[in-house]
C-alpha cells in the first residue's frame, strides 16, 4: 500500500473498487481486471485484509424480498448527553435488530437511526416498544422514506 491519500496505489484502489461491487469474484478474474497476475493480486488482497481495510465479505440481501420494505429515519434526542448516557444508549441500540444504522449527529438532535420494518404498523410497534424504551430517549421524530433513490452497501 503506497501512494494516494490513504497510502493506496492504483492497484489497491482497483482491487477495493472491484471487491466492493463484486465480492465473490475469483482472484483470477480480479487479477485480469486490474492488470496484475494472480499471485501479486492475492498478496495485495491478503495485505488489505490484514490491515483491516477489507473488513470482510458478505452477501447483500434484498430487504424488500425479505419482507422489510418499510424504511424510516428517526431523529432521537436524549435527555442526558453525558458520556455514560451516550455509552448506555450506544450499547442498547445495538440490540434492536430493526435499527439498520445508528449515527451520532452534531445537530439539534443526538442520533439518526435508519429503521427497517415490514410496514408502518410494525414500525409503530418498534418505535413504541424498542426505540422509545432505549436509555435516556427524550423524544423522537420520524421521517418515512417513500423511495430509495441510491443505496450503497
Amino acid at each position: 500500500m503506497a501512494n494516494g491519500p490513504q497510502g493506496f496505489d492504483r492497484f489497491d484502489r482497483a482491487i477495493l473498487a472491484v471487491l466492493a461491487a463484486e465480492g465473490r469474484i475469483s482472484a483470477t478474474e480480479l487479477a485480469r481486471r486490474i492488470g496484475l497476475s494472480k499471485s501479486p493480486t492475492q498478496a495485495r488482497m491478503k495485505r488489505l485484509e490484514e490491515a483491516g481495510v477489507i473488513a470482510g465479505y458478505r452477501a447483500v440481501l434484498d430487504p424488500v424480498k425479505m419482507g422489510q420494505a418499510h424504511v424510516a429515519f428517526v431523529e432521537v434526542r436524549l435527555s442526558d448527553t453525558r458520556e455514560a448516557a451516550l455509552r448506555a444508549f450506544n450499547r442498547a441500540v445495538l440490540a434492536v435488530p430493526e435499527v439498520e444504522q445508528c449515527h451520532m449527529i452534531a445537530s439539534r438532535f443526538d442520533y439518526l437511526l435508519k429503521v427497517r420494518t415490514a410496514d408502518i404498523a410494525d414500525y409503530r410497534r418498534v418505535l413504541a416498544e424498542r426505540i422509545s424504551a432505549l436509555p435516556h430517549v427524550a423524544s423522537t421524530s420520524t421521517y418515512v422514506a417513500m423511495e430509495a433513490v441510491k443505496e450503497t452497501q
